[in-house]
């Protein structure tokens, strides 16, 4: 089985100097592209792989690109890459980050070849120390060994590369109110469109990608599509690092071909659950995913089967939920940090998810009543996709709405004045609603 993410990432995890990344085929991808290919040829083998976007999203990497303007008058392009990995269970990028800086250097620079961009930043998550020194090192390797700066293997070509550390909030995942954000403005997302291809950075035509996706780029290039899409079980082309926390056995991150089965990856690589535990589901894709139970073990991990299940791959770190763990508190976490992160820019997310995670937290506490399970439904439809300026209430609906479509009675057991359950998310009288809703 060929994992070339991983495939030259030491046991003791120490990242490879230049030289040695040299020895293992490093920047291959570089003099080939500067050589022996156009920046549409670039494009065109991007687009030709079938790589979709390893940041949450599942965009088609090469379709994404495409929108560039390509116009030899635009005197600045930006490639950006998206190192604000922040979502509870997610921690796949920090593998490439920490072990495997010049891949990324190496794929920055082909991508950013295949735009003409001229210059590029990694904005990175202000945690993540360890990476943030391995990259700024590999970083100054490559302007030494003339990967990087003026006129590229005396190809012509121009990239200045800059590590830029974030300044510590979710909502920097996503790529307007990163752009924002590194240009000195609060984080929050922007209107589109238009949309960044076009006018990202300072108004100027902007490809934000996610780590791992443009660690694909150097072997896509150096390999070709044919090998790329081969490398898959499914349609969805390539290998993909798939994680698994929670209460399992072996608990970890491994790089697998894309298309195995969730029941593969919970009992042959994370070792099955903890003795004396049993399975009752998991968010496949990260805390913004919505749950999937038993039935769906069978499932393979990729973009369209898991979206068929009814649930999104999203970055393919998966948390599961035990059966001794209360999915009721389980999802109270989660609505405590998407409560926290929320930018406060529009007010179905900046006031919802902090009543959804009182409501919980009351029901945790004995205190929950019969209308609260509808004013939970009610949230899940209201903060929904359509009903905010961005992505990130609808996400953290997804574990909630599901929930609530699973594990139901869970939430039941908490209320001692139950209520029948109706499409009407104000089932009792407005003056009791009132004074319900006053404590919150």
């Amino acid at each position: 089985m060929e994992r070339p993410l991983t495939e030259h990432i030491r046991k003791d995890l120490r990242p490879l100097t230049l030289k040695e990344y040299e020895q293992v085929g490093g920047y291959q991808s570089v003099r080939k592209a500067l050589k022996d290919m156009a920046p549409k040829d670039i494009q065109s083998v991007v687009k030709d792989s079938n790589l979709r976007g390893r940041g949450g999203a599942g965009f088609l990497t090469g379709l994404k690109w495409s929108f560039v303007p390509m116009d030899s008058s635009i005197d600045t392009k930006y490639l950006i890459v998206n190192a604000d990995e922040m979502e509870p269970g997610t921690f796949k990028d920090r593998l490439l980050l920490e072990s495997a800086p010049h891949q990324l250097i190496e794929g920055m620079i082909v991508s950013a070849y295949g735009i003409q961009a001229n210059i590029s930043f990694v904005f990175l998550r202000w945690a993540y120390k360890e990476a943030a020194n391995n990259i700024r090192f590999a970083i100054q390797e490559a302007y030494d060994a003339g990967y990087l700066g003026h006129n590229i293997l005396g190809s012509g070509f121009n990239l200045e590369m800059h590590l830029h550390t974030g300044v510590g909030r979710y909502i920097c995942g996503e790529e307007t109110a990163l752009l924002n954000s590194l240009e000195g403005k609060r984080a929050t997302p922007r209107a589109k469109p238009p949309f960044p291809q076009v006018s990202g950075l300072f108004g100027k035509p902007t490809i934000v990608n996610n780590v791992e996706t443009l660690s694909c780029i150097p072997h896509i290039v150096n390999k070709g599509a044919d090998w790329f899409q081969k490398l898959s079980l499914t349609n969805d082309a390539g290998t993909k690092l798939f994680g698994v926390s929670g209460k399992v056995r072996t608990p970890g991150l491994w790089e697998l071909p894309m298309g195995i089965t969730m029941r593969e990856l919970l009992e042959e690589h994370a070792g099955g659950m903890q003795d004396g535990l049993k399975f009752r589901g998991a968010l496949p894709g990260g805390a913004s995913t919505d749950f999937l139970v038993e039935q769906h073990l069978d499932v393979k991990m990729d973009y369209v089967s898991i979206a068929a299940a009814g649930s999104r791959l999203g970055t393919g770190t998966m948390i599961v939920l035990d059966d001794k763990t209360s999915v009721v508190g389980f999802v109270r976490n989660l609505m405590h940090f998407f409560a926290q992160e929320s930018c406060g820019f529009c007010t179905p997310c900046r006031e919802g998810i902090p009543w959804i995670e009182k409501i919980l937290t009351s029901l945790e506490a004995g205190k929950g009543e019969g209308h609260d399970l509808n004013l939970l439904d009610f949230h899940t439809k209201y903060l929904g996709p359509g009903n905010t300026f961005c992505a990130l209430a609808p996400g953290a609906m997804e574990p909630l709405q599901s929930a609530l479509r699973y594990f139901r009675k869970d939430f039941e057991q908490y209320i001692a004045e139950e209520l029948p359950h109706t499409t009407d998310p104000l089932p009792v009288k407005r003056n009791r609603l009132i004074t319900d809703i006053s404590k919150f």
